[in-house]
C-alpha cells in the first residue's frame, strides 16, 4: 500500500516497564517477550513497524532488559537500537532519552499492545491523517465497546475534527488510547531530560490544539494482567476457528 513521502521512517518501542500487574508471569520475563498468538507480544510491534517500511527502531529496556535484548539481536530485518534506563525514565522520559535516535516524525508504540489490522493497516492510516501543520500529536484511538481485555470509563472525547480532550472526571468516554502514537519531536519541546509521563504534554497539546485522534477499524486487545492475556487468548482461538 502506497505511504505518503512524509511517513516516518524511526520508531520507539517502549519496552522497560516492570509490568507489576501481570505477576506472577513477569517474575521470569519481562512483558514484552510473554507469548501472544503464538510469538512474543514486542515481535508483533516490530513486524508492523518494519512491513510498512520504518527502518530503524529504538527500543527502551529496564526491567529484565538483558533478556530483550538477547531475544532482538536475531532480528536482521531492521536496525535496531537498545536504550536502556539504568533508572525508569517513565513514558515521556524514555521517549526524550531517544530522540537522538529518531527523525522528525516517529511512532511510539508500547511493546504489549496487540492490535489486528482492518482493511488498512492503522500504522498506514495514521502516516496518511497525520498533518504536520496542524498536529504534533496523532493517536490511535480504540472504541469502548469493541476493546478487548478492558471494561472503564475510556479516555478520550473526540470531536469531528479528530480534536482530542481528556474525560471529564463524571464522564464516560468512548475511545481508549490504544498506546500507539504518531508525534513531531516539538511535541517535547522544553521537556527535562528526565524521569515524566507522557500525559502532561498531552494535555499541553490539547490546550494547543495540537493533539487529533484516529479511530481504529480493527481489533484491539487489552494485555494488562494474567486473566486478560487468558481472556484474549481465547478471543484470539475462537477467532482462528471461526475463520
Amino acid at each position: 500500500m502506497n505511504m505518503p513521502a512524509t511517513a516516518p521512517k524511526t520508531a520507539i518501542v517502549l519496552a522497560a516497564g516492570l509490568a507489576t500487574r501481570m505477576r506472577p508471569i513477569t517474575d521470569t520475563m519481562p512483558k514484552a517477550l510473554i507469548p501472544v498468538a503464538g510469538k512474543p507480544i514486542i515481535d508483533h510491534a516490530i513486524d508492523r513497524l518494519v512491513a510498512i517500511g520504518v527502518k530503524r527502531i529504538v527500543v527502551n529496556l529496564h526491567y529484565r532488559g538483558d533478556m530483550i535484548a538477547r531475544h532482538l539481536e536475531g532480528r536482521r530485518d531492521v536496525e535496531i537500537v537498545l536504550s536502556p534506563e539504568d533508572e525508569l525514565l517513565d513514558s515521556g522520559g524514555g521517549v526524550v532519552n531517544a530522540l537522538r535516535h529518531l527523525g522528525e516524525i516517529f511512532y511510539v508504540i508500547n511493546a504489549d499492545v496487540f492490535w489486528l489490522n482492518g482493511k488498512v493497516p492503522a500504522l498506514i492510516r495514521m502516516a496518511r491523517a497525520f498533518d504536520e501543520e496542524k498536529m504534533d500529536g496523532l493517536l490511535l484511538m480504540q472504541r469502548t465497546v469493541t476493546a478487548v481485555g478492558i471494561d472503564g470509563p475510556g479516555d478520550f472525547m473526540i470531536d469531528s475534527a479528530g480534536l482530542l480532550r481528556w474525560r471529564g472526571e463524571t464522564e464516560i468516554a468512548p475511545h481508549y488510547f490504544a498506546a500507539v502514537q504518531m508525534l513531531h519531536r516539538r511535541f517535547f519541546g522544553g521537556a527535562p531530560a528526565a524521569k515524566f509521563s507522557i500525559k502532561p504534554y498531552w494535555t499541553r497539546a490539547i490546550l494547543a490544539e495540537r493533539l487529533y485522534g484516529i479511530v481504529h477499524d480493527g481489533e484491539w486487545y487489552h494485555l494488562e494482567t494474567p486473566k486478560g492475556l487468558a481472556e484474549v487468548e481465547q478471543r484470539l482461538a475462537s477467532r482462528r476457528i471461526e475463520r
